[in-house]
């Protein structure tokens, strides 16, 4: 009898990629006999090391191995090789749409996401904007499934065990985190201007950080070398900063270091998705952009969404849309203080979980 199968196409940004996670996790442990395969960048592969052994990582190179449509036709074919039952298009771009279409041709159990682009404009209107809780990623990603046949019920913590990631495996300086002492993760950057809270500004939360947890340790997360160079004029005139990032070198280790952390302060942005794999809560901030677009982390708290409320907001799904003000208050109104508030809040409450 012929075992189901089936392929999970899911490309694009790493935010993206990582809210794939919990769903496919739970699909993964309510169907045992369910063989999954995921098909992503090679970026993605530590997102589903820590996944139940049903579940496969299958990585595709859109820019050089198969680049092109002769690209995606011999992509196609290596598909085909591993006898998938039916196809779960995550994506529905136009990579993934061919693909999508090839598999049609031949009948495959075939379907794809519904991104609810008309409630999209309706919260993003200039006028007549309607402010409504769109479905989130997690639902829209898990309705899928349920087109396929495999109904689920969203259900995961943290791609790793109780007491996060192995600090041993990362360099010397991070492996001893003493009972008391706070680590907090700062991830300030984001793919566009919509989505930074500015950086004096945050130089300002550091600061404050640094003198309310003098005992603690605050890590920096960022790539890129404008990211870097800005991380290390903070750390230049802030000895308590650390770049984790530099240090680190790669998702892997990010993620066991992150689940070690008390809280973390993200944008919008991956870093956010990256927390929430592994259990971490986060002051998030936003924007340009709006948690009710549904891209809020798996997981968070929208007590911890730091924002401000205005008749411009959300402008944008993706944070990519000049300011039709110009400056965007939307970030720069954030008082430093309205999110040192917050990351003390969390702590408490992790201390009152512990006692």
């Amino acid at each position: 009898m012929k075992t189901d199968h089936i392929l999970v196409i899911r490309f694009s940004a790493i935010g993206d990629v990582a809210m794939t996670v919990p769903v496919v996790y739970s699909l993964a442990k309510q169907y045992p006999d369910l063989r999954i395969t995921v098909l992503s960048q090679n970026f993605a592969r530590p997102f589903f090391e820590h996944m139940p052994h049903n579940v496969g990582f299958m990585e595709a190179d859109l820019k050089k191995e198969y680049h092109g449509v002769k690209g995606l036709n011999a992509l196609y074919r290596r598909l085909m090789a591993k006898n998938f039952t039916a196809i779960a298009d995550l994506h529905s771009v136009l990579r993934s749409k061919y693909l999508r279409m090839r598999f049609n041709i031949d009948r495959f159990n075939v379907a794809h996401i519904d991104k609810h682009r008309s409630g999209r404009r309706m919260i993003t209107s200039e006028k007549d904007k309607k402010l409504v809780q769109l479905p989130t990623s997690f639902q829209n990603y898990a309705d899928v499934f349920e087109k396929l046949g495999y109904p689920i019920k969203t259900e995961f913590k943290s791609i790793f065990q109780d007491g996060g990631g192995e600090l041993s495996s990362l360099p010397d300086t991070f492996h001893n985190k003493q009972k008391d002492e706070i680590w907090i993760g700062v991830a300030p950057f984001a793919a566009h201007k919509g989505k930074i809270y500015p950086k004096e500004k945050m130089e300002e939360v550091l600061n404050i950080l640094s003198e309310k947890y003098p005992e603690g340790r605050i890590f920096l997360f960022g790539g890129g070398k404008k990211e870097t160079a800005v991380m290390d004029e903070w750390i230049s005139r802030n000895g308590k900063l650390e770049n984790a990032s530099a240090l680190l070198n790669g998702f892997s280790n990010e993620l066991i270091l992150m689940s070690h952390l008390d809280v973390m302060i993200s944008m919008d942005s991956s870093n956010m998705h990256l927390a929430s794999l592994v259990g971490t809560p986060v002051v998030s901030i936003w924007g340009a952009t709006h948690p009710f677009a549904g891209f809020l982390g798996w997981g968070q708290d929208m007590s911890n969404v730091v924002m401000l409320d205005m008749p411009c907001r959300p402008c944008s799904i993706y944070g990519n849309k000049e300011c039709i003000r110009g400056n965007y208050p939307c970030m720069a109104d954030i008082q430093p203080q309205m999110i040192t508030d917050r990351i003390a809040m969390q702590i408490q409450k992790n201390k009152k979980r512990t006692i």
